[in-house]
């Protein structure tokens, strides 16, 4: 029902910016919420941000508070994930998820999911 694209990965050097799209297809949403978690070889995939659709109310990991920024357009059915300072610890499968409910650092409470992009930062 809910399809998932991800799009905007690359190899950028420390202290770079990227901005990775998430474009939604399938259906619209009045309320729920988008995610990006990632997931670096050999670790746990792990919260990164969340957005409301409807009020736009945003939650961040502290890993990534100040230096990445999560937007919608609902017109377009797309999130994006602004990317500023990268370190290579930022290295990572960057993929988004979809609720039906609201933003959540819980990856098992989105029930939709992109198939993720890759994100280099070399030092």
């Amino acid at each position: 029902q809910v399809q998932l694209v991800e799009s905007g990965g690359g190899l950028v050097q420390a202290g770079g910016s990227l901005r990775l799209s998430c474009a939604a297809s399938g259906r619209t949403f009045i309320s729920g919420a988008m995610g990006w978690f990632r997931q670096a070889p050999g670790k746990e995939r792990e919260f990164v941000a969340a957005i409301n659709w409807s009020g736009g109310g945003t939650v961040y990991a502290d890993s990534v508070k100040g230096r990445f920024t999560i937007s919608r357009d609902n017109a377009k059915n797309t999130v994006y994930l602004q990317m500023n300072s990268l370190k290579p610890e930022d290295t990572a499968v960057y993929s988004c998820a979809a609720s039906h409910w609201g933003a959540t650092i819980h990856a098992n409470t989105y029930g939709y999911w992109g198939q993720g992009t890759q994100v280099t930062v070399s030092s």
